[in-house]
């Protein structure tokens, strides 16, 4: 059956803030809301044909979009891509399921390894393509394999060892959409993997700003440093730049605390960049995906 790509369930020019946990960005020309493989297939192919610039989208937990929005198509595996499905010690999730509900999953079924990935609030997908991490895991270390889209449009398996992880890295770039991954977990006691989620649940509360949109930590860690110490270190803690704040609480995470533009956080992150190197020596790097 061909599809056609009208059909497809889609939004035009909708505010990327409202797509995107730093709740910034104006209009992208069109979000569309794929179902199935196929239509990620068929769109990528109408994008080509129509030479429209296109991009992936989960649900918009490490990226921030400009203040003019995206002139071209989003598409968004999300809302309607996130089944899961477990067999034994085994979890297969589609690209759009959050972490945080495999993780629920894992733990209603007594399967312990993902308690770390719980309160990362972002997508399968997303986390496999930057190898995300917190509290001393990451996706390395529970992914068996990963389902993807090549360029050319046919579907490759690879193995954890084939995607090449490393630090907030993996083999995955513009030409390559996750479809969908099995995450192999071991056995383990509810309530022990419960206990665990709790404690970095109430520590994730305690130490980081979470009643404010953000795009989560905004730096990567610098060899042999934390980039949230340096920043605080530099005296930047509470820098504000328009409605763009340096976190009081974590100097790691930067914040819309009122209202602000991307302009106002690519201003901050510049000023942080420069005053941490000018003392320090360490020139930070974004870790939020910055979307021109």
């Amino acid at each position: 059956m061909q599809i056609i790509v009208e059909d497809i369930k889609h939004l035009q020019s909708e505010p990327m803030k409202n797509h995107t946990t730093f709740k910034i960005g104006g209009p992208a020309k069109c979000i569309y809301m794929p179902s199935c493989v196929e239509e990620i297939i068929a769109l990528v192919e109408y994008c080509r044909a129509a030479k429209e610039k296109y991009m992936i989208l989960g649900n918009g937990s490490n990226v921030l979009f400009m203040d003019e929005g995206y002139l071209g198509i989003v598409i968004q595996i999300y809302s309607n891509m996130n089944n899961v499905t477990i067999d034994g010690n085994t979890i297969y999730a589609q690209a759009g399921a959050l972490l945080g509900k495999i993780a629920n999953i894992a733990r209603d079924n007594a399967l312990t390894g993902m308690e770390f990935a719980a309160g990362i609030p972002g997508t399968l997908g997303g986390a496999v393509v930057m190898n995300a991490g917190a509290y001393g895991g990451e996706m390395k270390d529970i992914i068996e394999y990963v389902d993807v889209l090549e360029e050319d449009l046919t579907i490759k398996r690879y193995s954890c060892q084939d995607m090449e992880f490393g630090y907030r890295h993996s083999i995955i770039n513009e030409n390559r959409i996750v479809l969908g991954a099995s995450i192999l977990l071991e056995q383990g006691d509810i309530e022990n993997i419960n206990a665990r989620m709790n404690e970095l649940k109430n520590a994730r509360i305690s130490k980081q700003p979470l009643e404010y949109p953000s795009a989560g930590s905004t730096f990567k860690r610098p060899e042999g440093y934390f980039a949230g110490k340096l920043i605080e270190d530099a005296g930047l803690k509470g820098y504000k730049v328009g409605g763009a704040m340096v976190s009081s609480k974590h100097s790691g995470f930067v914040i819309n605390y009122d209202k602000a533009t991307a302009k106002d956080v690519l201003r901050l992150i510049e000023d942080v960049k420069e005053t941490v190197f000018s003392k320090f020596g360490v020139m930070l790097e974004p870790e939020v995906k910055i979307i021109p």
